[in-house]
């Protein structure tokens, strides 16, 4: 009996069998009410739209995501968003990265966590380095909103990032652009570079020039506002001799080029390196550079470029002019001179992956765009 041993209580008089059997028959007796109460509760539930990658590059287009993250930088230097310091979970064996990257914009009645992961080893299989997840929830009660791929979106809003600094920092009169690195993010660099300045050449620089042809191929077949003159440049001191804005967008430890090839009034937007030892910039360009990051405390918590030559004491934490939503608010200029050096240092902030999420959300919506599910 099942109930025995339990002291006073009557031994239950159903074998395993007998009770199975009673319960196949409640369920199957309650199968229309279940449904039914099912059904009433899904039509009260908010539906989760799920937004693939292609969907993402469809809906949105590279003008309304530069607006979109300009708006989140300048709530982030206002202090109405929410942004924690990003959280880093190491996967020693194969020197793996996840990163957790939660935001609160209020303005943009924006929630969301971006979930990242960073396997280099992956370029070896000709798998994604970096991949990443995007949800969005709803910012009155919590309610997911939104799933949607975060990979695109990535690279999507860091070459906005580029952009929102160009347009901010960058000559009005610069033409020529010089691109270092070939990976997940340089094409939108390129891309957002070309939407807030007329620019008429491209050319790229690569460790794998295999790598630097393909993409010059993708560039060139895009059409505007990318131009048709974009090529592979023979050395780094070649492109820099010639650019008027240059896109740091590699994984480099050391400096990709000596301080002596930047030009005089050249803007430089360094978004590779995102950890205290990895260093894409010569430390004596950044200390005769008027510095702006995307925002303090994270610049100086994950920035090489900055924090080696601090530590090198080339410069000191005061060197950093102003925060990028400073300039967006018209609070701190960009550029004093057209003879100076700029330089725009980003480590990736979430405010620009919620900023787009909500974005490509409002935009999916209205298309009718993505698949609902109710969890």
């Amino acid at each position: 009996a099942l109930d025995a041993g339990r002291g006073a209580q009557r031994p239950h008089p159903y074998t395993i069998q007998a009770l199975n059997e009673e319960l196949r028959v409640k369920s199957e007796k309650c199968s229309a009410e279940c449904s039914a109460q099912r059904k009433e509760l899904t039509q009260t539930e908010t539906p989760m739209r799920i937004i693939s990658r292609e969907q993402v590059s469809q809906l949105v287009p590279m003008h309304r995501v530069i607006d979109a993250v300009a708006q989140a930088f300048a709530q982030l230097a206002a202090g109405e968003a929410v942004v924690p310091l990003r959280q880093h979970v190491a996967v020693p064996p194969v020197d793996g990265l996840v990163l957790l990257m939660p935001a609160y914009l209020q303005a943009s009645d924006a929630l969301g966590v971006k979930l990242l992961t960073v396997f280099p080893q992956n370029a070896a299989s000709d798998l994604p380095t970096i991949q990443a997840l995007v949800v969005l929830f709803d910012t009155a009660t919590g309610t997911p909103l939104a799933l949607m791929d975060g990979t695109y979106l990535t690279a999507l809003r860091t070459g906005a990032a580029s952009g929102v600094a160009t347009q901010a920092m960058a000559r009005d009169d610069a033409h020529t652009l010089a691109l270092f690195g070939a990976g997940a993010t340089a094409f939108h660099q390129v891309l957002a570079v070309c939407t807030v300045r007329p620019i008429t050449r491209v050319l790229l620089v690569n460790r794998s020039a295999e790598r630097a042809v393909q993409l010059a191929e993708t560039l060139r077949g895009f059409g505007t506002p990318i131009p048709p003159d974009v090529r592979v440049a023979p050395s780094a001191a070649v492109a820099l001799r010639e650019a008027d804005i240059v896109c740091l967008a590699t994984a480099a430890t050391t400096p990709l080029f000596d301080d002596a090839d930047v030009r005089p009034g050249t803007h430089i937007n360094g978004i590779g390196s995102y950890t205290p030892t990895m260093q894409e910039l010569p430390g004596a360009t950044v200390a005769r550079a008027r510095v702006i990051v995307d925002q303090r405390q994270a610049a100086w918590a994950e920035a090489g470029d900055l924090i080696i030559p601090r530590n090198a004491g080339m410069i000191s934490e005061s060197h950093v002019v102003a925060a990028l939503g400073e300039i967006v608010r018209g609070s701190v200029r960009g550029r004093t001179s057209d003879s100076e050096i700029t330089f725009f240092k980003s480590v990736g902030n979430a405010v620009q992956d919620v900023a787009v999420a909500r974005l490509a959300y409002t935009l999916a919506q209205k298309a009718g765009v993505g698949t609902e599910i109710v969890l």
